[in-house]
């Protein structure tokens, strides 16, 4: 399999289970972080600045679960640049960079790190998360080049 290709599954693996451990976590558990919440209003507010009418409801939540899940497949398939032996340990530290990235960024960007930062276990959700994600798209990426 070429290594384009095999990157955009494992980034596209990679963040389908991010998202999906997100969602599900997040429908029983009233602490859980809340990156969605984040990403509508970084959505709504880009849109706004450039005079187009965000969507709302559940039309602002597909939105956004679609935008998310597109830049975090772009951005774990970045995991298939490194060298095969290294695949899994560059996705967990790709992944980890990503969760850091979601506790520190939203204040810089003008948006409310609450949902991701309000507690510890929050916090630790996110960064762990998002390693998944990361970890995932390492392992598929590493397990279709062995099949070379």
């Amino acid at each position: 399999m070429k290594k384009s290709l095999s990157s955009i599954i494992g980034g596209l693996a990679g963040a389908a289970a991010l998202n999906l451990v997100h969602q599900a976590v997040k429908a029983f558990d009233h602490e859980a972080p809340r990156v969605d919440l984040v990403g509508e209003e970084a959505l709504s507010k880009g849109l706004e600045k450039i005079k187009i009418d965000p969507p709302t409801g559940n039309a602002l939540f597909t939105v956004t679960m679609a935008a998310d899940l597109i830049s975090n497949a772009a951005y774990f398939s970045l995991t298939g640049l490194a060298k095969k032996k290294h695949l899994i340990a560059v996705g967990a530290a790709t992944g980890l960079a990503a969760g850091v990235g979601a506790l520190a960024l939203p204040k810089y960007m003008g948006l409310s790190d609450a949902p991701v930062t309000r507690t510890v276990k929050a916090k630790a959700l996110t960064v762990g998360w998002y390693t998944l994600g990361g970890l995932v798209a390492g392992v598929v990426i590493k397990s279709l080049r062995d099949q070379n």
